[in-house]
């Protein structure tokens, strides 16, 4: 059975590791990168707190002992269902079954200015930017006489109340407080103002009540500025304008507001639902084709539970990629009696503010953490999830490093790093053109 699987994050992955050197399957890793990217630590790279290497993982070294998975990096183009073939900017690959597992990207629901000036945190590229920005505009802080750019230059907004966006917040808190002014002492950090904003009335809105008030309690106390209800509307580079009709002038917007899918050129529209994700039935089928599935934050399946999708969190992709590859090795030895439909059984939500402050839901028995305690909880999933013995080793080094002295060595910038203005579609005809014309 020949299985070509599209993304490597935790979906894709789980499913190649779990077929692989099983007889009968021949399997092919599509992904655009050539590493495993851990994605709940993004923003301790954008902050300084971890390197990148730290998080990420090398896919081929994942399979140097296998003899049936093979990988490429390419960029998948198109899935053309009915010659069985995936089109990538390498070439076509035939298929027997295709598994999306593509994950989602930033949703910036349409708004161009927000796609060309701010800042999205959906791969380590991303979140190494993040850091460049932030340790760029200090130095720029340092040496600027006007009061109106050194105000943009202090003003950090974060959009996005979930975990990611609080996590965020407080990481760039715990900065200010611990870090930028023993390396910066001729900046009064006093003027550095962090904003998180939230459309929604609470903070990390899914989990309970107690998460809820507890994670902004120790946001405040961090000196974050919490503004719930508040949609951020519009955005040029330099200006911030909410809903609320307030303004801020900030040089720097990260989006932690909201994913979208990530679905190929092939897929029928008609089964694309809300938040660009793929119709599937129990089995991560995807509805109306025989031979195609969708994984983790790209599939949409109803059930009596999640009557409107499970959430997109990595252990949903975990455990529909364990399903669907023992239905796949059922499958493959005719006995379709025993496939089984993917259920999720909910294991708790967890996010962390900052040193000594997490909050954790478990769902049964009902239970809830806060603090000390739950930052231990936070810290222990999370390394027991990274990829690669040494880089569990590393990130553990590095926290307790970083416990003992408030501290990491990482504050460096890249010039090749700094991100160039986003380009609208319009521009990249132009750009190619000129590209021509210079050759």
């Amino acid at each position: 059975m020949k299985i070509v699987i599209i993304g490597a994050g935790f979906a894709g992955l789980k499913l190649a590791r779990s077929l692989n050197n099983k007889p009968g399957f021949e399997v092919l890793l599509l992904e655009k990168f050539n590493y495993h990217q851990f994605q709940p630590l993004f923003y301790q790279v954008a902050t300084a707190g971890l390197d990148a290497s730290n998080i990420s993982f090398p896919l081929r070294k994942a399979f140097q002992r296998s003899k049936n998975v093979r990988i490429r990096m390419a960029k998948v183009e198109e899935i053309k269902t009915h010659e069985q073939v995936v089109v990538t900017n390498i070439g076509e690959f035939e298929y027997d079954r295709v598994v999306i597992a593509s994950g989602a990207d930033t949703n910036w629901f349409g708004n161009q200015k927000l796609i060309d000036n701010a800042y999205g945190m959906k791969s380590t590229v991303e979140a190494l930017q993040i850091r460049h920005k932030l340790l760029q505009n200090f130095e720029d802080v340092v040496k600027s006489t006007d009061p109106l750019e050194r105000k943009r230059l202090m003003n950090i907004v974060v959009v996005g109340g979930g975990p990611t966006g609080v996590e965020m917040a407080g990481a760039i808190a715990e900065m200010r407080k611990y870090v930028l002014p023993r390396d910066y002492p001729e900046i009064d950090f006093a003027d550095m103002n962090i904003f998180l904003l939230e459309g929604g009335p609470k903070t990390l809105g899914p989990m309970s009540e107690k998460s809820s008030e507890q994670s902004q309690r120790y946001l405040e106390r961090l000196g974050v500025i919490v503004r719930t209800n508040t949609i951020l509307k519009d955005y040029d580079g330099d200006t911030a304008i909410l809903s609320t009709g307030d303004t801020i002038e900030t040089s720097t917007v990260i989006w932690a507001a909201g994913v979208r899918g990530n679905v190929p050129k092939g897929i029928d529209p008609s089964l694309v639902v809300r938040g660009n994700r793929i119709k599937v039935d129990r089995f991560n089928k995807v509805l109306g084709t025989e031979n195609i599935y969708a994984l983790g934050d790209v599939a949409y399946m109803e059930t009596p539970k999640y009557p409107t999708g499970h959430p997109q969190v990595a252990n949903v992709a975990i455990n529909q990629a364990k399903n669907l590859a023992n239905n796949l090795r059922w499958e493959e030895m005719k006995s379709s009696k025993n496939l089984k439909e993917f259920e999720y059984h909910d294991k708790g939500s967890m996010a962390t503010v900052g040193r000594n402050l997490a909050v954790v839901d478990i769902p049964r028995p009902k239970l809830h953490f806060g603090g000390f305690f739950a930052w231990l909880i936070w810290m222990g999933l999370h390394l027991v999830l990274i990829l690669g013995v040494k880089n569990r080793l590393v990130v553990f080094i590095n926290w307790v490093y970083n416990y003992i002295t408030y501290d990491q060595s990482l504050r460096l910038i890249f010039n090749e790093f700094c991100r160039p203005r986003k380009k609208t579609e319009q521009e990249e005809p132009q750009q190619k053109h000129t590209l021509e014309t210079a050759r």
